[in-house]
């Protein structure tokens, strides 16, 4: 029996999003910052005769119907790109929190992918990959290769990797669910007139200096989310009044947010604090960058 591929599911960061406005097709234009954080789904696959999935592990009841999951998406995707391509059995077990704004069944989706590349002798970067990859979503993209990154356009255009430095952080999720959808729909984004410029302007690579730039670019979407779960104000003030704090976001379109901390002691020391008073919530300590370096 053929020895089953694994890979890890890395969460999605948002250190910064930007919402240029909505183009007619609906899709909405941004220029985010992405990390990533070394905490993950885990994903293998086994070769086999047809493509299959089996769901798993603490989050996997909120993941939805399996007919839906963005891991055979992008699967039956890669398949219609290349002929012959070996298929076969995934497991995906979730740890990560579902519709959390840290892009977990994107990075599914992406470990899939690269999965297959594997399996199939297919370089990362081989245009039918990619070309998969955005099929099967607008953030799978940026999670193929999960480094830290400028995402625009939907989330097809990508910078080359950035060198940031690591981010000692907490990651904190009440357990409710933000409908991407409807935070777009509170925030009503203005049309798009023409074709949007891209912005390139340098992100730091030092730590403070990385710490002003995120304090003068937002996210945009962090209202709009707080109109629709109160509780994510809560979650930034307590993140916010942890000691060693020195900043704190929500990601993507929520409920997922950050902290940033000095030392990985600190962050850690942090997670265990929030622990004892919001058993409730999903709280990690990790660091956020690129979680292979």
């Amino acid at each position: 029996m053929t020895a089953p591929f694994t890979e890890e599911a890395f969460a999605k960061i948002n250190l910064t999003l930007r919402v240029i406005g909505r183009r007619p097709d609906g899709y909405h234009e941004l220029d985010s910052l992405v990390v990533f954080a070394r905490v993950s789904d885990h994903l293998t696959f086994t070769p086999g005769p047809a493509f299959d999935l089996t769901v798993q592990g603490p989050t996997a009841d909120a993941a939805g119907p399996i007919s839906d999951n963005l891991v055979l998406r992008a699967a039956r995707a890669l398949g219609e790109r290349v002929t012959p391509l070996q298929v076969g059995q995934f497991t995906l077990t979730k740890g990560l929190p579902v519709a959390a704004g840290i892009g977990g069944g994107s990075a599914d989706a992406a470990a899939a992918l690269r999965l297959l590349a594997r399996a199939n002798r297919l370089a990362l970067d081989d245009p039918r990959v990619m070309d998969a990859a955005r099929a099967a979503g607008a953030d799978v993209p940026v999670c193929v290769d999960p480094r830290p990154r400028r995402m625009q356009g939907i989330g097809e255009i990508l910078s080359a990797p950035l060198k940031l430095p690591n981010l000692p952080a907490v990651l904190v999720n009440p357990g409710v669910g933000v409908p991407t959808k409807d935070v777009f729909a509170i925030l009503g984004a203005l049309p798009i007139a023409g074709t949007p410029s891209q912005t390139n302007d340098e992100v730091p690579d030092r730590d403070e200096a990385l710490l002003a730039y995120l304090a003068d670019n937002g996210n945009d979407l962090e209202p709009a989310a707080m109109t629709l779960q109160p509780v994510i104000g809560e979650v930034l003030a307590a993140l916010r009044a942890l000691p060693g704090c020195r900043f704190a976001r929500m990601s993507g379109a929520g409920a997922t947010c950050f902290g940033l901390f000095a030392s990985d002691a600190a962050a850690e020391t942090a997670a265990r604090r929030l622990r004892e008073v919001r058993s409730r919530w999903w709280v990690e300590a990790t660091t956020l960058g690129d979680p292979k370096a």
